[in-house]
């Protein structure tokens, strides 16, 4: 999987595998709408959700069971996959049915993950923990590059300042993309972390907002978790777009980017 040289990929799928069938049903939908759109795709979930608010909410099926399904969203939708990584030990075996593996934010700084995931030759897309600079992150494209990769995105997802919201600084995308192509991801952006007390909020109709201002400065990858029915999300609801809200954001995104040359 490539990243960067003017091309837009487009990032989507549910949090978390919820289901065979519905995972294999979200899958198409993406393609569907990434198709009417002339861009790539990237169908995103997590067989695990190691960070959960509370210790009782659904975590995903597991990795072996989670790898499974996206084998099968690649041999019957055709989209690659992406798909989270929490442990070294994760990265070989996850690597051999993904085409990217995503380093969770809370996690970038964590050296043998970053490597273990880098040896693979897969690409990896890291995001920006909520409590660095966009410059350190250039710490993070140092330690996979010095690992072996070779393809790397470091998506922006905003920075924690306590009191259950993110900020999006979009100088950081400047910053970050010096170091390797960006990413934005919209609806964890706009996470409202914790403050549910056992679980995460959002605010979903702010991440068009913050995506259409991201197209404007600059990015090579949009991230968006997308659900058919986000108010009935097993992780992530409040802040996952339906899919006619991002069908219509890739539009403006689109055209955005069309205004500005790029």
């Amino acid at each position: 999987m490539k990243f960067g040289g003017g091309q837009l990929v487009a990032i989507a799928g549910p949090c978390v595998i919820e289901g065979e069938e519905f995972t294999l049903r979200h899958a198409q939908k993406v393609a569907d709408v990434a198709q009417k759109h002339g861009i790539p795709a990237v169908f995103k979930s997590s067989f695990d959700k190691a960070n959960r608010t509370s210790v009782k909410s659904f975590r995903g099926p597991g990795l072996k069971e989670g790898l499974r399904i996206l084998a099968r969203v690649k041999a019957e939708v055709g989209l690659p996959v992406l798909t989270d990584v929490h442990e070294p030990s994760q990265c070989a075996p996850v690597a051999e049915v993904v085409d990217v593996l995503q380093i969770p934010a809370f996690l970038c700084r964590q050296t043998d993950l970053l490597l273990a995931a880098a040896a693979t030759g897969r690409a990896v897309n890291v995001k920006k923990g909520q409590f660095l600079a966009p410059e350190d992150m250039k710490n993070a494209a140092d330690k996979l590059r010095e690992g072996g990769c070779r393809e790397m995105l470091l998506t922006e997802r905003g920075a924690s300042f306590g009191y259950h919201t993110l900020v999006v600084d979009m100088r950081g995308l400047v910053t970050m993309r010096r170091f390797a192509p960006v990413c934005f991801d919209a609806t964890h952006s706009v996470q409202q972390p914790g403050s549910q007390g056992t679980a995460t909020g959002g605010d979903r109709a702010l991440a068009p907002v913050l995506a259409r201002a991201a197209a404007a400065v600059g990015i090579d990858a949009l991230f968006c978790e997308v659900h058919e029915d986000p108010d009935r999300a097993l992780s992530d609801g409040p802040n996952s777009l339906t899919f006619p809200m991002w069908d219509a954001l890739l539009g403006d995104v689109l055209r955005i980017r069309r205004a500005l040359g790029t």
